[in-house]
């Protein structure tokens, strides 16, 4: 006897909407997502979908009926409920737009909870599109199976940042000049790692940074690492360490 296939399969198509899910509801796509479930993946009545909301986890709808520009879904059952994610915050300079886009879609993936743009003295960018980057959000989250999306923060200066910084959270601070490596670093959650522009932090900047009780030097290894490297590399080792990678997670 042939074995029965797995359902939904791999390959059904998962998405965000931003509307509250539930046994029983009917959500009705449309837009660019329409264009994708239609015109890509190709489905009709009856294909399966997984779907998310930031709220209530993951469901599985099929395709109820398919308009020439919208999908109108059915609600099957519930996948799984929410996950919960690390305690961990990722803040960094800008940097320029694909390295910027690469940031957002990896530290996404790694399981950041949230994500703090920091204008610094020698940032070059000087406008963060948000769009964008929650479009980066939404789709990093989509394809790496994240029903949480990571919560998105407002640009603000580093002094404003350290100057509202929670006493209970730690700051890790990548820094190029050196500093103690991950593993020697008792920074558990809840924590954050600060990562730096291209050109680096300035004299004035590190030395507001070492004065602050909750900051901790990151050595990030004898290389000098890219803005968006640093960020990332520092991120994994968290993870490595204290986050959702470990056996007690």
């Amino acid at each position: 006897m042939p074995a029965t296939p797995a359902w939904p399969p791999a390959s059904t198509p998962r998405l965000f909407i931003d509307q509250p899910l539930g046994a029983g509801s009917a959500p009705v796509i449309d837009g660019a997502a329409a264009h994708y479930l239609l015109g890509v993946m190709r489905l009709k009545a009856g294909d399966p979908v997984l779907l998310f909301d930031n709220r209530s986890g993951e469901w599985l709808a099929v395709v109820a009926d398919a308009a020439k520009r919208s999908v109108t879904l059915r609600i099957e059952r519930h996948m799984r409920d929410i996950e919960a994610v690390p305690d961990l915050w990722l803040c960094f300079a800008p940097v320029k737009k694909a390295r910027l886009d690469w940031i957002i879609e990896k530290a996404t993936e790694l399981g950041v909870r949230r994500l703090q743009p920091v204008m610094t003295e020698r940032t070059i960018v000087e406008r963060v599109r948000r769009e964008r980057l929650e479009a980066q959000i939404i789709e990093a989250c989509e394809q790496c199976g994240r029903t949480a999306l990571p919560a998105l923060a407002e640009p603000v200066k580093l002094p404003q940042l350290l100057k509202a910084w929670p006493a209970e959270r730690a700051l890790l601070f990548a820094d190029e000049a050196g500093g103690v490596p991950m593993a020697r670093l008792a920074a558990p959650a809840p924590a954050a790692i600060l990562t730096g522009p291209e050109g680096g932090f300035t004299d004035r900047e590190r030395a507001l940074l070492a004065a602050h009780p909750a900051v901790h030097r990151l050595a990030l290894g004898p290389r000098i690492l890219r803005a968006e490297t640093a960020a990332i590399a520092a991120t994994s080792l968290w993870m490595a360490q204290h986050g959702d990678w470990t056996d007690e997670a």
